[in-house]
Parts: structure tokens; C-alpha cells; sequence
């Protein structure tokens, strides 16, 4: 196992990481200015009403994309497993 095929797997793992992890945190972050917005706009100044939208939101995404989350990096893993005898070996 040589150098580039170290840094392929690492760059792998971060895209899949990314890939996997961008639904959540993109819908948590517009949620969030949404509920910035709605509070500067009304100066309602309440910590639970920045925290349930989010959590809800998250909830949500989680339940859709859920299944390809899943499908997704058990496809990844079972690729790099598979690729363990042959950079090995």
C-alpha cells in the first residue's frame, strides 16, 4: 500500500462524509437564519425557539434521506472492504 492509495481512501472518506452529512446540515443552517430573521424581525429573543425548529427540521430530513444515507455507506463500505486484499496482497 503506497502513499496515493492512502490519500485515495482518506479523500474518499471525507467526500462520502460530506456527501452523507450535507442534507442535515444544510436544512438545519436555513432553518436557522429563518428563525434569525424571524427573530431580529419581531425581537422575540426566546432560546427554545431557535432550538425546536432545528431539531424538528433535522428530524425530518433524518427521516427522508435516511434510507440513502444508509444505502449509501454501506455501498461505500463494502467497496472498501472489498478493496483490502488486492492493496494487501
Amino acid at each position: 500500500m503506497d502513499a496515493q492509495q492512502v490519500f485515495t481512501f482518506g479523500q474518499q472518506g471525507l467526500y462520502m462524509l460530506m456527501l452523507v452529512a450535507a442534507p442535515v446540515l444544510l436544512t438545519v443552517l436555513a432553518v436557522g437564519v429563518l428563525v434569525s430573521v424571524f427573530q431580529a424581525a419581531t425581537q422575540i429573543n426566546e432560546a427554545t425557539l431557535s432550538f425546536v425548529p432545528k431539531v424538528i427540521a433535522a428530524v425530518a430530513v433524518l427521516a427522508i434521506t435516511g434510507p440513502w444515507m444508509v444505502t449509501t455507506l454501506v455501498e461505500y463500505i463494502q467497496r472498501t472492504l472489498q478493496t483490502i486484499p488486492s492493496v494487501v496482497g
